[in-house]
C-alpha cells in the first residue's frame, strides 16, 4: 500500500512538472513588477467554432498565470464578435449566428470571472446588425458588472451607452501599486460620442483622479504600420468621433493620460501590418504613448485561425515609470515542438515605454 501511494505521488509530481514545462511558463523581469495582459481583437477566433478553442487557450493561460506574472488586469481592444445581431450566416465561411458568437466569447471570459478584472473597449462589430449601422449592442446583456465580482473592487465610474443604459462600455477602473501609485484605466465605446469624451475628460481631471496615471482604452485610434490616426471611417453609427478627433478633443488636451491602447485596424501581411506605436506630446509637454495591437489576420488572413494566439505582456517595473512590452503566444508556447516560436523579439514586438 505504501508503495502504491509513493508511486501515485511521484506520478502526480511528474505530471505537474510536465504540465509546467509544456506550458512554457513565463516570468517577469523583476520580482517586484506587476503586469497587465493585452488581448487584441478576438473576432477572428470567435466567428468560426473551429477557432474558438484558441481564444479559450488565451484566457485559460491568463488564469493560470495570475500569480506567476502578478497580473492585475486584462485589457481587450474589442471586436468580440463578427456581427452583433445577425441571424443569417451571410458569408461563405461564417458558421456562427451572432448569438452563438456572443455565447462563445462569454464562455471564454468565464475563465477570468471572479479571478481578475478584464476591461474591454467595445468595437464596431459589437454594434448594429452587421456593420455598426446603429448604436444597439448586446454587450450589456452578456457583460453585466455582476458577472465578475473582481469588478466590484476596482470599478469607480460608468457612463450611459448610446441607448441610455449604464454599462461597462464607458467605464473607469482604479488600481494602486506601491511603486506606481494610483492608476486609472478608462475604456470608451467605439467611435465615442462627444459627451463620452467630455465625461472622460472631466473624470480624469477631477480632484479625485487628477493625480492618477491614466491608461485610455479605445477601439479605433491608430492605423497599422505608420500609426497615422483613423479618420472618416465608413460606418453609419452616429454621433461619433474617429481617432483624429479623439486625439484632438481628449488625448492631446489631457495632462495625465500616459498611454492609449487600441486595436481595430490591420491587414494580412507581415506582423508590422497588425501593430503600430507612436509617442506624441500632450498639452503640458508630457509624452503620451499610443499602441495599436490587432493580430487577428495572423494565422491565415481574415479567414484564418484568428491570430496565432498572440498576446502582449505589459510589465510595470518597480521603478514606477517603465513599462516593458513583450509579445508572446500561449498557442506556440504550449508545445515543446513549437515553443521556440512563442516569443517575438523584434523592435516592434519587445520594447519599453518610459512614463515621465
Amino acid at each position: 500500500m505504501k508503495k502504491y501511494f509513493l508511486g501515485a505521488a511521484l506520478l502526480a509530481s511528474t505530471l505537474s512538472l510536465s504540465a509546467q514545462d509544456r506550458a512554457d511558463q513565463q516570468h517577469l523581469d523583476h520580482q517586484d513588477s506587476f503586469s497587465m495582459i493585452l488581448l487584441g481583437d478576438p473576432q477572428g477566433y470567435i466567428k468560426y467554432d473551429i477557432n474558438q478553442p484558441l481564444f479559450d487557450l488565451q484566457t485559460a493561460w491568463i488564469a493560470d498565470n495570475i500569480d506567476n506574472l502578478n497580473i492585475k488586469a486584462v485589457l481587450c481592444t474589442g471586436d468580440l464578435v463578427e456581427q452583433n445581431d445577425n441571424l443569417v450566416r451571410n458569408r461563405h465561411m461564417l458558421n456562427q449566428t451572432s448569438r452563438e458568437m456572443w455565447e462563445a466569447i462569454s464562455r471564454s471570459f468565464d475563465r477570468l470571472d471572479n479571478k481578475i478584472p478584464y476591461i474591454i473597449s467595445t468595437g464596431n462589430h459589437e454594434y448594429g446588425y452587421r456593420h455598426s449601422e446603429n448604436g444597439n449592442t448586446k454587450f450589456p446583456e452578456y457583460f453585466p458588472i455582476e458577472r465578475n465580482k473582481k469588478w466590484y473592487d476596482c470599478a469607480v465610474a460608468v457612463y450611459p451607452n448610446r441607448n441610455g443604459v449604464e454599462s461597462l462600455e464607458n467605464a473607469a477602473f482604479e488600481f494602486e501599486q506601491p511603486a506606481w501609485g494610483k492608476i486609472l484605466v478608462v475604456c470608451n465605446e467605439f467611435a465615442p460620442r462627444d459627451e463620452v469624451l467630455a465625461w472622460t475628460a472631466d473624470l480624469i481631471k477631477s480632484d479625485r483622479f487628477k493625480g492618477h496615471k491614466v491608461i485610455y482604452l479605445t477601439h479605433s485610434l491608430l492605423n497599422e504600420r505608420n500609426a497615422s490616426r483613423t479618420d472618416n471611417e465608413p460606418y453609419q453609427i452616429s454621433p461619433r468621433n474617429w481617432g483624429q478627433q479623439v486625439w484632438d478633443k481628449l488625448l492631446q488636451p489631457s495632462e495625465n493620460i500616459v498611454l492609449a491602447i487600441c486595436g481595430h485596424t490591420g491587414n494580412p501581411g507581415d506582423f508590422e501590418d497588425s501593430v503600430a506605436y507612436r509617442v506624441d506630446k500632450n498639452s503640458v509637454g508630457r509624452d503620451l504613448h499610443q499602441m495599436m495591437f490587432n493580430v487577428q489576420v495572423l494565422g491565415g488572413g481574415w479567414e484564418g485561425n484568428g491570430g496565432d494566439g498572440w498576446v502582449r505582456i505589459l510589465e510595470f517595473k518597480p521603478d514606477g515609470k517603465t513599462i516593458g512590452v513583450k509579445t508572446y503566444s500561449p498557442l506556440f508556447g504550449i508545445s515543446p515542438a513549437t515553443k521556440h516560436l512563442a516569443h517575438r523579439t523584434g523592435d516592434i514586438d519587445q520594447f519599453e515605454m518610459v512614463i515621465e
